[in-house]
């Protein structure tokens, strides 16, 4: 490819990629037909790894609010809010409204893991969780209420991970491989509360780059409760809250005139990125990580 013929592509690509200043019908029907074919093929391969091989009951609720030191609420609270912000950037690409962007495309997200939900409730392994349901209008909320308050987003959940040997004890349960681990072993998941610190004080002391994160994690899980934990796997260790504190960079602030590197860079703002942290350990103690993931 010449360089004339690469730089047309990058221009022909950003130039998709910028957000309609009106109403785009074709684009609105290219996010409806992409969002509802992503949503179907998730919920019907989800239905195939996770409930498939379990058998169906009347639909019912079970309280899981205990289990799992509350580290799949976190989860639920993160995936609403980032499928959220999904939903509503996509129909800011189409040209739609603020409102609608709102009502329609922030939503999205507690829309899908409600439908995650109700798979649950008609599983006889698992069951609908008030909690989780929550969980998931709480994300929603942290997302639509920045926007009515600030028109911004200052304060972004983030995900990062570890590898533990926890999930060498049960993989059946906290995954046997790396990918499944970071979706099942919550020993080895932080979720944070990224808060841009120049969006709140307007200080040019900060880089509107620069953010501080709070997060938290837990350890010493193998089961949803206490479970087996002191018989099968490291005698000594109880179960236990783990709480940070560290910097952060919200991707989304750095300035480019590419609307390509903007959509990377949006993509990539999920995830908490490696830095020096301070935790405090929920059964005492604290401890100061060079760089934490």
């Amino acid at each position: 490819m010449s360089f004339t013929s690469l730089v047309f592509a990058q221009n022909s690509l950003d130039s998709l990629l910028k957000p309609s200043d009106t109403l785009n019908k074709s684009r609105l029907k290219t996010v409806a037909f992409t969002e509802a074919t992503a949503g179907s093929v998730a919920l019907i391969g989800l239905n195939q790894i996770w409930y498939a091989d379990y058998p169906r009951s009347n639909f019912h609720f079970i309280n899981d609010n205990a289990e799992w030191l509350q580290m799949d609420k976190m989860g639920h609270v993160f995936s609403s809010y980032q499928l959220g912000s999904i939903g509503a950037n996509s129909l800011k690409w189409a040209g739609v409204s603020r409102k609608n962007q709102l009502m329609f495309g922030a939503t999205i997200g507690l829309a899908f893991m409600t439908t995650v939900e109700v798979f649950d409730g008609y599983s006889a392994n698992w069951g609908a969780s008030i909690g989780d349901e929550v969980a998931n209008v709480s994300g929603t909320a942290l997302y639509v209420s920045q926007e009515l308050l600030w028109n911004e987003q200052r304060i972004v959940p983030k995900f990062s991970f570890h590898a533990t040997p926890y999930a060498t004890r049960r993989p059946n349960v906290l995954g046997s491989t790396l990918q499944e681990q970071l979706l099942k072993d919550y020993n080895g998941q932080t979720y944070w509360l990224s808060a841009n610190l120049y969006s709140f004080t307007k200080s040019p002391l900060f880089p509107k780059w620069l953010n501080i994160a709070l997060g938290y994690g837990a350890e010493g899980m193998i089961t949803g409760t206490d479970e087996f934990v002191n018989t099968i796997f490291l005698p000594e260790s109880k179960r236990y809250r783990q709480f940070y504190l560290s910097l952060d960079v919200d991707l989304t602030k750095i300035k480019t005139k590419s609307h390509f590197i903007k959509t990377l860079l949006t993509v990539f703002n999920t995830f908490k990125i490696p830095a020096p942290a301070f935790e405090i350990k929920g059964n005492g103690g604290s401890k100061m990580h060079l760089i934490y993931f």
